[in-house]
């Protein structure tokens, strides 16, 4: 039988020499089909599984070759340790925070403030939601955490309690970002009302400081948002907090009870990033995954269900400051709409890009061109145009260390048909090893 197979598959190989490139795809498909069938019996949609994996390469490679630098922003005088974008009346706004202890938004406004380093930098959207307000929200090493209004160029709130240096916040999914959480170096996490400036939790179970956070993402029952959720004494009930540290651990806690719910370990240093997945980003099983990044140069991926860490990917060189999951996606039923592109940027001065099907090799890597200091933040973000957000893979941009990357995918056909040829070509020989 494997020699009569291997005739087959080596006559086909003589035959697609003087083929068109779409005909010698047809030919492997076809061949493949039909092998398949025979060996195991059960592989009817092969054609589509290898156009959807394909799919992802030829997505990143058009990223990789036609990304262009759009615009760098300068004016802090030392390193940004943290940005964030959003889009208010159909404007789009950034906002950074740097080592200078500055909080600037672009090129125009400039809040300072802090008497101490700024760690990290949020867009509140409850001010905007409630008030119509553009608001600013940043940490520090000053202990502090300060509201600022961008119209009216001043300080609107300040919230005092943690003992140490704060690193990230982050802003609830839940009752329009009505709440924030904030993680310290005085071994807490904090959640605070931003309406009234209430402390409400203190989480406590780190051994030593907490340096990021994140809440879960919006819950598929509660699309509908603007009014706050009866459920829970915060309407929080059902989310967690998901909290990194310089123990090594990653910790899962109750929005609700401030109770630990899981403890993840693996990690050998500092943990300096976390993120909950989302279904939105065509993860199956998204909203159930914690991406993170760690001084132990790695980037790890957990699942929330089994509490258990499910792949790691090492290609760093140096600490892995921030992580975050790719907005690429298939938009094919039949494919299954995943996205399975993570990305990682480093203090090695680079950003990477990998398959979370696959941690054998990263799929590129971008030098971040930052001399001496590395990649310290970065954000996925798309632009609008003709006062519309533009939703789609075609016009991607990723924001780092104050620094615009555009991503335009113009799907390559050539391209795709060799990578497809590849694969297919890899598989049969895979095929008749077993």
């Amino acid at each position: 039988m494997g020699n009569s197979l291997e005739k087959k598959v080596s006559s086909t190989q003589q035959l697609v020499i003087s083929l068109s490139e779409e005909e010698e795809i047809k030919i492997i498909v076809k061949c493949w089909l039909r092998i398949s069938n025979i060996k195991l019996g059960w592989i009817r949609d092969f054609d589509k599984i290898v156009a959807n994996y394909a799919t992802a390469f030829l997505m990143l490679n058009t990223f990789y070759s036609s990304s262009k630098l759009l615009k760098t922003f300068k004016g802090h005088i030392n390193w940004v340790l943290s940005i964030d974008c959003s889009v208010f009346d159909c404007d789009q706004f950034i906002c950074s925070g740097s080592n200078d202890k500055t909080v600037r938004t672009g090129q125009i406004k400039l809040f300072n403030g802090h008497s101490n380093v700024v760690r990290c930098v949020k867009f509140s959207l409850y001010h905007y939601h409630k008030y119509r307000s553009k608001v600013i929200c940043s940490s520090s090493d000053d202990k502090t955490i300060r509201f600022w209004d961008i119209k009216g160029n001043e300080q609107l709130q300040l919230l005092n309690g943690h003992k140490d240096r704060i690193y990230g916040i982050e802003f609830s999914s839940f009752s329009i970002g009505r709440y924030l959480c904030s993680g310290s170096d005085d071994h807490t996490i904090r959640l605070w009302d931003v309406e009234t400036s209430k402390l409400l939790h203190i989480f406590d179970g780190h051994t030593h400081g907490i340096w990021c956070v994140d809440i879960s993402p919006l819950q598929s029952n509660n699309s509908n948002d603007n009014k706050s959720n009866s459920i829970g004494v915060i309407g929080g009930n059902g989310y967690t907090i998901c909290s990194g540290s310089c123990d090594k651990t990653i910790r899962i806690w109750d929005i609700e009870t401030a109770k630990q719910l899981i403890l993840f370990k693996g990690h050998e240093g500092t943990v300096r990033s976390v993120k909950y997945g989302s279904n939105k980003l065509g993860i199956n099983g998204g909203s159930n995954t914690i991406l993170s990044g760690s001084n132990d140069k790695s980037i790890r991926l957990w699942d929330i269900r089994s509490s258990q860490q499910i792949q790691v990917f090492n290609g760093h060189k140096n600490v892995v400051t921030c992580v975050e999951y790719s907005p690429f996606v298939v938009n094919n039923i039949e494919h299954c709409g995943n996205s399975n592109v993570i990305c990682s940027g480093s203090s090695d001065g680079t950003i990477q890009f990998w398959d979370i099907r696959s941690n054998k090799e990263k799929l590129y890597v971008i030098n971040g061109d930052i001399e001496n200091f590395g990649v310290y933040c970065l954000k996925f973000v798309q632009f609008k145009k003709k006062g519309k957000i533009i939703n789609n893979n075609d016009n991607i941009n990723m924001c780092y260390d104050n620094i615009f990357f555009q991503i335009i995918a113009h799907k390559k056909q050539l391209l795709f048909l060799s990578l497809l040829k590849s694969l297919l070509l890899r598989l049969n020989m895979l095929m008749f090893d077993h």
